[in-house]
């Protein structure tokens, strides 16, 4: 049973009409945002999760409903197209399910951790589910949720047959008292321990669901961190941006002669060495703790070279003024790569800035990797894991490549 009595809020249904290319947009994309500045007529004034039904300009004919958010510059967060729809715990229930049947074949894997709901992606914009084992940690990007919570809750824990609920908030949630909810509340369930245990692959880990980063760790590199796992078999391997050991944890328990895990929080190294611990892996797992760039310089004023190099940094591009100098940092980050891979190495090189796309990001690798004058080809370029579905361009932002040194 739930621990807390989850708010009972009436909403509204609004009139809305937008601006003629707004509704070429959402008729012809299915796009899933629609911006304040889009909106040309509103018959009421509205609140966060109030239901937005969008009437054509001319006909007044319906075509699409969403739930309004008047604390965003997207003001509008698009659930159903092309005619009307009741936005009830069956519409949710039919969304959820669906969900969850892309995600079957992942956990017919020895994998008991996913992403259950991706936003936009699955049709629930702002709004992630995580499955940690039995533990699913909620996180909401948007107060246009909580008069919705309870019946989506319900039916989440019905699919993923989850027995513990943490609910996290975004930092703009955070700072308003929504409801009494707070940011690493148990709202379903019990919790013997933040730390949660996890399979992924095969490879134990642990998650803080509580107090870690996002909703307690990074599922979207999954199969990159198999694949990395397969390639470091009696090998050398620099795991830069180590972050809790997800690439280093893989290379280890595939078999690597050494691993080296890199990365600013010495806080993120501990959990990297006891998530190496889990699978037994700890005496050829190394650490250091600083600025990568850095390290990275020294590492190869040392000379020192590696079979597989992973470098997979946090997004540099938060904002769109950002973008020039992300697009600098990959160049450098290509380049020192490359100085420390190995003859007949490989380099692993990821991006998850949404706003560097992924032709740049491979075209930015590629003509740095040239420059070097070394022989390599392209083994391959990855993307989105099967539970990161992406249904927009905007819900794209993972890309992957493969470098393979012949000198």
């Amino acid at each position: 049973m739930f621990h807390y009595d989850l708010p009972n809020i009436q909403v509204q249904r609004l009139a809305v009409k937008l601006n003629p290319a707004a509704e070429k947009l959402v008729m012809q994309t299915a796009h899933p945002w629609i911006f304040s500045k889009n909106i040309e007529k509103i018959n009421k004034p509205g609140e966060a999760g109030d239901i937005a039904i969008l009437f054509r300009q001319k006909s007044n004919d319906l075509y699409g409903v969403g739930l309004y958010d008047p604390e965003s510059p997207i003001q509008i967060k698009m659930l159903h197209y092309y005619s009307g729809k009741a936005i009830d715990k069956s519409f949710f229930s039919e969304k959820i399910n669906e969900a969850f049947a892309l995600r079957k074949p992942l956990l017919a894997t020895s994998t008991n951790s996913y992403r259950l709901l991706f936003g936009e992606n699955d049709g629930f914009p702002g709004f992630i589910a995580d499955v940690y084992a039995n533990v699913m940690v909620v996180k909401l990007y948007s107060a246009i949720w909580f008069p919705y919570l309870k019946d989506i809750l319900q039916v989440l824990i019905e699919v993923s047959e989850c027995e513990t609920v943490v609910l996290r908030l975004s930092r703009n949630l955070q700072a308003h008292n929504h409801f009494d909810l707070q940011d690493g509340m148990i709202l379903y369930g019990t919790l013997e321990n933040e730390e949660v245990e996890f399979v992924e692959h095969g490879v134990l880990f642990t998650a803080n669901v509580i107090k870690g980063h996002k909703t307690g760790y990074f599922l979207d590199h999954r199969e990159n961190r198999k694949r990395v796992g397969v390639l470091a078999k009696n090998k050398t391997v620099l795991d830069v941006f180590s972050y809790a050991g997800g690439f280093s944890v893989h290379a280890l328990a595939g078999g690597a002669k050494e691993v080296t895990s890199v990365d600013i929080s010495k806080q993120a190294l501990e959990l990297a060495t006891s998530n190496a611990a889990l699978n037994g892996c700890v005496d050829n797992h190394l650490t250091l703790a600083g600025d990568a760039f850095l390290i990275l310089e020294q590492l190869v004023e040392e000379g020192n070279t590696y079979d597989v190099v992973v470098i997979d940094p946090p997004s540099f591009a938060k904002s769109q003024k950002e973008v020039a100098t992300a697009k600098h940092k990959y160049t450098q980050l290509a380049r020192l790569g490359a100085k420390l891979v190995s003859k007949n190495g490989v380099l692993v090189l990821a991006s998850c800035s949404s706003r560097v796309v992924a032709d740049d990001f491979f075209e930015i690798n590629e003509s740095t990797l040239r420059s070097t004058g070394r022989q390599f080809v392209i083994q391959d370029k990855t993307y989105h894991d099967s539970d990161h579905p992406v249904t927009f361009k905007e819900g794209a932002y993972l890309k992957c490549g493969y470098y393979k040194f012949s000198s």
